[in-house]
């Protein structure tokens, strides 16, 4: 018996976008459910989004805003960005159930730990920028700023950093998925992978370089998970590539 899509129906190019339509409609109503319950507390997250910012600042400082509208948009932006990010599970799952029907079986084998696995990670990468990196830089950044020189940051700027802060992180705690599909979909070898160690070390510090301030501390606090993700993915890959003749035998088995 081949291996064949379970969900192997021919559709019409309209009932595929009707479908995408409707998994769209509930991933976008999804985001709104979350953003109506979040915009009352909008304030208090923005607050506590800034409590590292504001527990490095010096005695008199405080933060300030610039624009007339920024002690509005710059909590509603808050909201609506942590709103995309609480329902990433619905939105991930719409978009499975819309894929689902056209894979094999073992690719929804591999599909569904993935999905969860890219899911937590990136919650984990959000997390430690916020817990670990986020007091470390901002404590560097007010040390070293000059004699005589006031530290108070406009919050509508300082969200959009956090925010590149938090995409760069969350981004780079997917390391460990990336390598997996690599490796599952043949396109490189764990071998050739741990070969490329040396330039991958330092393309994470170059990269460090490029998303995080000016420091040695955050540029390493970068770097370094990304490298030991990147060990992680290697030793998952080889699990990966030791099952595949398993799954192999299995499927000519029941051919």
């Amino acid at each position: 018996m081949s291996d064949i899509p379970e969900g192997d129906r021919e559709q019409s190019f309209l009932e595929h976008l009707v479908e995408l339509r409707s998994r769209l409609i509930k991933a976008c109503l999804a985001i709104l459910v979350v953003l109506i319950c979040l915009l009352p507390f909008s304030r208090k997250l923005y607050n506590l989004l800034a409590s590292p910012m504001l527990a490095s600042l010096p005695d008199g400082s405080s933060m300030i805003a610039i624009d007339v509208a920024s002690p509005f948009l710059a909590p509603f932006k808050l909201a609506l960005l942590l709103s995309v990010i609480i329902a990433i599970p619905v939105v991930l799952y719409q978009l499975w159930a819309f894929v689902a029907p056209a894979l094999f079986r073992h690719e929804k084998r591999l599909a569904r730990p993935l999905l969860f696995s890219s899911v937590l990670l990136f919650y984990l990468g959000c997390a430690f920028a916020y817990f670990v990196v986020f007091p470390l830089v901002f404590g560097f950044m007010t040390r070293v700023a000059p004699e005589g020189v006031s530290v108070m940051t406009d919050i509508s700027r300082y969200l959009d950093f956090v925010i590149t802060l938090f995409l760069a992180f969350g981004i780079t705690f997917e390391v460990p998925i990336a390598t997996i599909i690599l490796v599952a979909t043949g396109l490189v070898t764990a071998e050739k992978l741990a070969q490329a160690r040396p330039y991958v070390i330092v393309g994470a510090f170059a990269l460090g370089m490029l998303l995080t301030p000016p420091d040695v501390i955050s540029q390493t606090l970068l770097a370094l998970p990304m490298w030991v993700l990147y060990e992680l993915g290697i030793i998952f890959s080889r699990i990966l590539i030791a099952e595949k003749p398993a799954e192999n035998e299995t499927d000519q088995a029941t051919s």
